[in-house]
């Protein structure tokens, strides 16, 4: 049977504003078996960077569980959360703003192996940042660089070297390659793929790129408006999407074919506000199939099929 590494139950995360609380994360549950990808895909808003930083406790949670090696990580102190972040790690999506300008390459690599005291010999963490370098495809002569002297692609791989100096076995990857150019994109998804068989690593992939996530997750999931509206392996999602978001943001991939034409979903309708929504079907205002009970019950996230999950009324 599968390990388990990461599971998260009824998480919550709401923000208080002028007009009510803003509902980020409402109730979201998963989980993740060790060394496989969750895809965690959405529109702008959805609310999945912020669960990826409520499962690190950058942000504290409203409410929920979050699992980490069977351990509840929101009962842990400061000091005992401090030493499981060597293993929970987070990828930025903004390459130059994640980084330290006023630290040449090597420094930012080895500043998480000095804060952590992980190598107190500083020849030893010298040659530890080397072989940082050298793992990510990061050219050793750039070691007193700067990040303003380097591409995208480069300074998304001193990201990678950072989050991997530590005892690594879990990273948020929130949007690590929307930042980059469609070849430096694919370079970086292969090393993190390449790094994943050979470091054994489990990751949540957030990205609002469908055509990205299928080649790169063993499951997706697809969040709407806080809430998670369908998840399913990779293949089974792309072959039978059940939700009309899932199906609406399919029909939107861009498809390099003449041949025919390919209809796309064009969703229309007001958008539900995510500050005190009510209970019902957050997606009904836009949706071509919704009925009355989708605008006066909320949908329950059940078992379709094997490993294939929905919230929705009418399919």
């Amino acid at each position: 049977m599968a390990e388990i590494l990461l599971e998260v139950k009824n998480l919550k995360k709401y923000f208080e504003t002028p007009r009510g609380k803003l509902h980020a994360v409402d109730d979201v549950s998963f989980s993740i078996e060790k060394g496989k990808t969750l895809g965690l895909v959405g529109e702008s808003g959805c609310g999945k960077s912020t669960t990826g930083r409520v499962i690190l406790r950058l942000l504290e949670a409203t409410d929920g569980e979050i699992y980490y090696k069977g351990k509840n990580i929101r009962d842990l102190k400061n000091n005992q959360m401090r030493d499981l972040r060597k293993e929970m790690q987070i990828i930025f999506q903004d390459p130059f703003s994640s980084l330290d300008p006023r630290m040449t390459v090597s420094e930012i690599i080895e500043e998480p192996i000095k804060l952590n005291k992980i190598i107190k010999d500083k020849e030893k963490r010298f040659e530890r940042v080397l072989e940082l370098m050298d793992l990510v495809g990061l050219s050793r002569r750039l070691m007193n660089t700067y990040p303003h002297e380097l591409d995208g692609g480069r300074r998304q791989r001193i990201g990678i070297a950072r989050a991997l100096s530590l005892d690594t076995k879990f990273i948020v990857c929130d949007e690590p390659v929307s930042a980059l150019d469609v070849s430096i994109q694919a370079q970086i998804l292969n090393l993190m793929k390449e790094l994943q068989e050979k470091l054994d690593l489990t990751y949540i992939f957030i990205t609002h790129d469908l055509s990205v996530v299928n080649h790169f997750s063993d499951e997706i999931a697809v969040m709407y408006l806080g809430k998670i509206i369908e998840k399913a392996a990779a293949e089974e999602l792309f072959s039978n999407p059940i939700h009309p978001y899932t199906k609406a943001l399919l029909s939107a991939i861009p498809r390099p074919t003449i041949d025919k034409k390919i209809d796309k979903i064009i969703l229309k309708g007001e958008i539900t506000s995510p500050i005190n929504p009510e209970f019902n079907c957050r997606f009904a205002n836009r949706c071509n199939y919704a009925e009355d009970i989708c605008k006066k019950k909320e949908p329950e996230f059940t078992k379709r099929s094997k490993d294939h999950y929905a919230a929705c009324h009418i399919f």
